[in-house]
């Protein structure tokens, strides 16, 4: 994550667990992760602030936000405008480790070529009307019987299409490409925001100023 997104994110005492705690009232200063940013509602919720992009080869949101905003320190701008949290799980895999995680889920070359499922093909009566859409998951016997108003006839169709688990995995992988990103002209209001939002307020025991809070130290007690 970008240093200029830690910079913004408050402090945290904690209790010192290491082996050179000197006694149990020690503590260790860490950034509170768990404090994390989100855009207003106002903004999330409309599509007016956003731009529609698709994510490029192995790009990752700091070359994203190199591209878009000329700042790839400003990634954290980009997985926040997407609800990102686990990079790993929800940003598209590069090359390398798409390959090596088709492998370790499936085993072999064999399987990941293997059939996964069947979809239809598109299906349309003589007068260019869709029965059955492409892309629906049925057996690979499916067929439709329907009446052709066109032919004036009861007709049956079949036509499936074989998807194997490497088509169903780079589908996946595929769709996370599509992202939105915050037009530059409304980044500043964003950045304020968090500069707003990030530090504590007074009200509770473990408040000990706008950037520092202390957890409570519950050896003190045993």
């Amino acid at each position: 994550m970008a240093q200029k997104y830690f910079r913004n994110i408050p402090n945290f005492e904690y209790v010192n667990r290491t082996s050179d705690g000197q006694n149990i009232s020690d503590y260790t200063q860490v950034k509170n992760l768990f404090k994390r940013a989100k855009l207003r509602e106002d903004i999330f919720q409309d599509l007016n602030f956003f731009t529609k992009y698709r994510v490029l080869g192995d790009d990752r949101p700091d070359n994203v936000a190199k591209k878009v905003y000329g700042d790839s320190n400003l990634d954290w701008v980009v997985m926040l405008c997407n609800n990102i949290v686990n990079l790993e799980n929800e940003w598209p895999l590069s090359q390398d480790s798409f390959n090596k995680y088709l492998l370790d889920k499936y085993g072999s070359y064999s399987e990941i070529d293997a059939t996964k499922h069947f979809e239809t093909s598109e299906i349309k009566d003589s007068q260019n009307r869709v029965i059955v859409p492409k892309g629906l998951e049925v057996p690979e016997t499916f067929s439709i019987t329907f009446y052709d108003i066109g032919l004036k006839q009861t007709i049956t169709r079949s036509g499936v299409t074989p998807v194997s688990n490497f088509d169903y995995e780079t589908e996946l992988n595929d769709d996370k490409r599509n992202i939105f990103v915050l037009k530059g002209s409304y980044l500043g209001i964003v950045l304020d925001d968090i500069e707003e939002i990030m530090p504590y307020t007074p009200g509770s025991t473990q408040y000990v100023n706008d950037r520092l809070v202390r957890g409570e130290n519950i050896r003190l007690y045993e």
